[in-house]
């Protein structure tokens, strides 16, 4: 079963294609262009569609067709886009797509065709807090949920016939900084990393309805971050915590994050039955880790690094301790990292 990894690399303009070995070694298989400042990418549910999102003005989403048999990609279509996304996410039919803008404070959804073309005109565009991060739709297909890291909050909302219908924002504790999401597979909990704090909020889920249960802080010498931005109030910031991307293993056992000032992934444990997290460590890797991803069977993580030109891949143990970094050539503003295995 071959398995690629896709990495955006925002300052060449291009994804870069690697072949990932069973013994964890990155084969690049060439580079495709896309366009300035090429940064989030979201996969079809079939696994033969690729969304990158480029946020250089026109804003606009680049569709490409994976090839199973290479792991090619080849130019399917343009279209536009609202605004400049961090963060896009494809629904559970793959029908619909989402894209979360940091400064226009707002989500939209596009109708994608049964060819995978992203309809030019978004059937939606909402206004959520400031500075929403991500939106992604639960396991059920039922709901989607979008953190606003600059107030603190969590929009949730309902997802009925190819349309969002808001739901009452939920407010999480002031300085949180919710950038990122994961569910767990039995979409009991929703997983929220903090940004300005490197901690993980545990929410219970029941019919769309969140309810906070538990954290978990990630131990540091840094100090808690401020949100970042063109109006933001100048201040030194190598010190602050600054947490980028959140992703489960497979079997939901085991939960990483990213934080870019340390250049460090931290891993917890998963309790299956109350969602607490447990801390396990961290682990240096690629410098200012914006993504990273898990590849399918569970065995490998493979990092980027905004300031880096190389990959990391990181072998994942029975206990959830990551490997040392083993590093692969890569791009210039390494930032989004997806695994496709067929």
């Amino acid at each position: 079963m071959p398995t690629y990894v896709y990495i955006s690399n925002a300052e060449d303009g291009e994804i870069a294609t690697y072949l990932l070995s069973p013994g964890g070694e990155l084969a690049s298989r060439g580079r495709t262009k896309a366009g300035a400042q090429v940064m989030p990418l979201a996969v079809s549910p079939d696994r033969r569609l690729l969304y990158a999102a480029v946020r250089s003005k026109p804003f606009s989403v680049h569709v490409f067709r994976v090839d199973p048999g290479s792991g090619a990609l080849s130019p399917h279509s343009v279209s536009p886009l609202a605004e400049g996304f961090p963060y896009l996410s494809v629904d559970r039919t793959g029908r619909l797509l989402f894209g979360a803008s940091y400064g226009g404070h707002l989500v939209s959804v596009n109708e994608v065709g049964a060819d995978g073309t992203v309809a030019p005109e978004p059937r939606q565009v909402i206004p959520v807090g400031r500075s929403a991060h991500a939106i992604l739709a639960d396991r059920t297909n039922r709901f989607a949920y979008v953190p606003c890291l600059g107030t603190d909050q969590i929009f949730p909302f309902a997802l009925d016939a190819g349309a969002l219908r808001p739901r009452p924002p939920v407010q999480m504790k002031p300085g949180t900084g919710p950038r990122h999401l994961a569910f767990s597979n039995d979409n009991r909990f929703l997983f929220v990393l903090g940004e300005l704090t490197g901690g993980v909020t545990t929410f219970a889920l029941k019919e769309g309805v969140l309810a906070e249960t538990s954290g978990a802080a990630m131990p540091t010498s840094l100090r808690p971050g401020a949100p970042r931005g063109p109006d933001a109030p100048p201040r030194e910031r190598d010190k602050d915590v600054w947490a980028a991307d959140i992703h489960l293993t497979p079997d939901g056992r085991f939960l990483y994050t990213s934080e870019r000032t340390s250049s460090t992934l931290c891993a917890f444990r998963v309790d299956g039955a109350s969602g607490r997290l447990e801390w396990l460590g961290a682990t240096p890797t690629e410098k200012q880790p914006r993504g990273f991803a898990i590849d399918p069977a569970g065995r490998f993580l493979v990092a980027s690094g905004e300031k880096s030109t190389t990959v990391s891949v990181h072998a994942i143990g029975k206990d959830g301790s990551l490997g040392a970094a083993r590093q692969f050539p890569g791009g210039k503003g390494g930032n989004w990292v997806e695994i496709v295995s067929f």
